[in-house]
């Protein structure tokens, strides 16, 4: 029998930690979900969120929490999270995903006396910065590109140092590239759709040959599940999506699905002067260690991503 387990989760309002909080509700665990409530906050889940007894909620920043209950586990996903962001001011994104982290790391090394709740971090494949070809594993030398990334990957090291001095217990999971419903429209799938509902040209990274590696939030929300479930403690994982597409393509999938049909003149749709400063050309995990313990994405891109255009395009996002 699965036992119910007790669980903090930061950043329940954001994109795929409000997938992970359902799925833990739907569980039947107890939930203290935790969010600072930014720009990004989907605040229509909390209403959701509350009708369940299960579920407590405390609006608080990760850097300047003082206290921690008495819970199995912390799974964070509060973050900075927009690389565009982070390149015109990484002052929030040093502060939330490196000294939010150290905070957490020390509110759970305080639990000594009783039992230190088990962190799960969710990082990202950006830590390990691009690869022309092959895939990165959980032991390659994280190199990252931009702040964003960078602020990421000092996070797993405070996390590697914290364990190594105070035995703080962890699992670092890092995921490809998210998308789903829900996700706030600075991102691509969400942004395009945006953009072609208000007539103006997506604008895309220099000429669209950028690689990405697509994973649905319901795959990764089951991807942490499995490492809570199964995995070993103190340990990496990787969490690929394995579905690896330059954005001029997700691109042109959008503007299919948009209109039904591929324009007699598709190019008048998008506009590929913007250069992003130190853009990956790739991103691919192996994520064999963790396809050992049973996991692997089920969720299909092209059907997923016509859905996520019709609902986008139904529903205006601010």
């Amino acid at each position: 029998m699965m036992s119910k387990k007790v669980v903090a989760v930061t950043g329940c309002l954001g994109f795929i930690g409000s997938h992970f909080t359902r799925a833990c509700l739907h569980r039947g665990w107890n939930v203290w979900g935790i969010d600072k409530i930014t720009y990004a906050a989907h605040e229509h889940c909390l209403q959701e969120f509350k009708r369940s007894d299960l579920f407590k909620f405390t609006q608080a920043d990760i850097c300047t929490m003082t206290h921690l209950y008495d819970i199995d586990v912390v799974v964070n996903f509060a973050a900075e999270t927009h690389v565009d962001n982070s390149i015109m001011d990484a002052r929030h994104f040093v502060q939330t995903n490196v000294c939010g982290v150290e905070n957490l790391l020390e509110l759970i090394r305080s639990k000594r006396n009783y039992e230190m709740p088990l962190l799960v971090h969710i990082s990202t494949d950006e830590v390990y910065g691009d690869i022309a070809e092959g895939l990165h594993s959980e032991t390659d030398i994280l190199t990252p590109s931009n702040p964003y990334s960078a602020s990421k990957a000092a996070a797993d090291l405070l996390i590697l140092g914290w364990h190594r001095t105070h035995d703080i217990p962890y699992n670092i999971i890092r995921p490809t590239n998210n998308y789903g419903l829900d996700q706030y429209p600075e991102k691509l799938i969400p942004k395009a759709v945006k953009y072609l509902t208000l007539g103006k040209p997506i604008p895309v990274h220099g000429d669209g040959s950028c690689r990405r590696n697509w994973l649905h939030a319901q795959d990764t929300t089951q991807g942490i599940m499995t490492v809570i479930d199964k995995g070993e403690c103190n340990t990496v994982y990787n969490l690929s999506g394995n579905c690896e597409l330059p954005n001029k393509e997700v691109i042109q999938k959008i503007i299919n699905y948009y209109f039904g049909e591929e324009p007699s003149d598709p190019e008048k749709y998008t506009k590929t002067n913007y250069v992003r400063i130190g853009e990956d050309i790739r991103y691919s995990l192996d994520d064999s260690k963790l396809r050992k313990l049973g996991f692997k994405p089920e969720q299909d891109f092209d059907e997923q991503l016509k859905a996520l255009v019709k609902y986008y395009k139904d529903h205006f996002i601010w």
